[in-house]
């Protein structure tokens, strides 16, 4: 039997003694009972003392437990090692004492996080920007206001100290609706929208049986997209096979513009999470369509435009980025079957 409990610090676990374990040894025991804990996290655990039986610590990883007895697992919270400086190369398109901009290319993540604990965009800060930006933020997140997935390239701001991060944390919550701030995206789409722009209102939230999606859920955070069509493109049968959006966030959502095109019925070429089931389409394109799309990889999405006011001057900064290549050489292949 296992119980589990919060405690202020960590979480308290509880298991009964069975007596079929198949050893008495107290971390073999719990080595059983708590598959989830690896036998050598088990044993630090007994050594430093966090493991009883309803009395004082038991330090001995030998010790013989009996069937019945019930023991208590106190696990402290995990702490995140603080990320270290790493010379990554960086395309800086601005910067000066309160804000770096950057054209993130695919495959950086922005941030530490499970299975990704060096070779981010943070690591990538910490050695351009040197303590500067230490505790804006927070230690695994220093300066970080806002985020593009992975392999979505293009504009991003990163605060480079406190007040800037105040400024910024403001403006990406208000999203432009009483201020400057634009952030737009360009978007390489399968099919053609039957309108020439429009407004994708629809509240997101975690997928209910995929955790690690999101989707759109009554009940979820708002969440809201525009788009305007920038150009349609036919396949090899001559007819309308995919499209490029212009899209501009009124929220900030995760996966937002993935996640709402594919509610659209438009998900992005490339996207193998909210649109794996439309990789039959890519046979309708004429073969340098194809070609782009198996060496792009990703999803087809780029943050093309950025635009807020300065921190500290209350300037309004405007930015663009272009495609990168791998995106531009779809876009040549997509406008050559036309």
């Amino acid at each position: 039997m296992e119980q589990d409990a919060s405690t202020h610090d960590g979480q308290r676990l509880e298991v009964t003694v069975g007596g079929d374990e198949g050893s008495p040894r107290l971390d073999r025991v719990l080595a059983v009972l708590r598959p989830e804990l690896s036998r050598s996290r088990l044993k630090a655990l007994i050594l430093a003392g966090s493991v009883s039986a309803g009395g004082p610590p038991i330090r001995d990883p030998a010790y013989h437990v009996a069937a019945g007895q019930t023991i208590t697992i106190d696990v402290p919270e995990a702490v995140a090692p603080e990320p270290k400086g790493e010379d990554i190369a960086l395309q800086i398109v601005f910067e000066d004492d309160d804000i770096i901009v950057i054209d993130k290319p695919k495959g950086l993540v922005v941030h530490p996080a499970a299975g990704h604990d060096s070779g981010t965009l943070v690591n990538a800060l910490i050695s351009h920007c040197g303590s500067s930006l230490s505790g804006i933020g927070g230690v695994r997140r220093p300066g970080i206001v806002h985020r593009l997935d992975k392999d979505t390239t293009g504009l991003m701001v990163v605060a480079k100290n406190d007040r800037a991060h105040q400024s910024l944390t403001a403006q990406f919550a208000d999203h432009g609706r009483t201020g400057p701030m634009q952030r737009g995206y360009l978007a390489f789409i399968w099919g053609v929208p039957g309108r020439q722009r429009g407004t994708i209102d629809a509240p997101i939230d975690r997928h209910p049986h995929a955790r690690e999606k999101m989707a759109v859920r009554e009940g979820g955070r708002e969440a809201v997209t525009h788009f305007e069509l920038q150009a349609a493109y036919a396949g090899r049968d001559v007819k309308p096979v995919a499209a490029l959006l212009a899209c501009r966030l009124e929220t900030g959502r995760t996966h937002q513009i993935r996640v709402h095109l594919a509610h659209l019925g438009h998900p992005l070429m490339g996207d193998s999470v909210y649109g794996p089931h439309f990789k039959t389409k890519a046979g309708h394109l004429a073969p340098g369509g194809q070609a782009a799309l198996a060496a792009l990889g990703r999803q087809a999405l780029h943050a093309y435009l950025l635009a807020l006011e300065h921190p500290r001057t209350g300037e309004l900064l405007h930015w663009e980025a272009a495609l990168p290549a791998d995106l531009q050489l779809l876009k040549s292949a997509l406008e050559a079957a036309v």
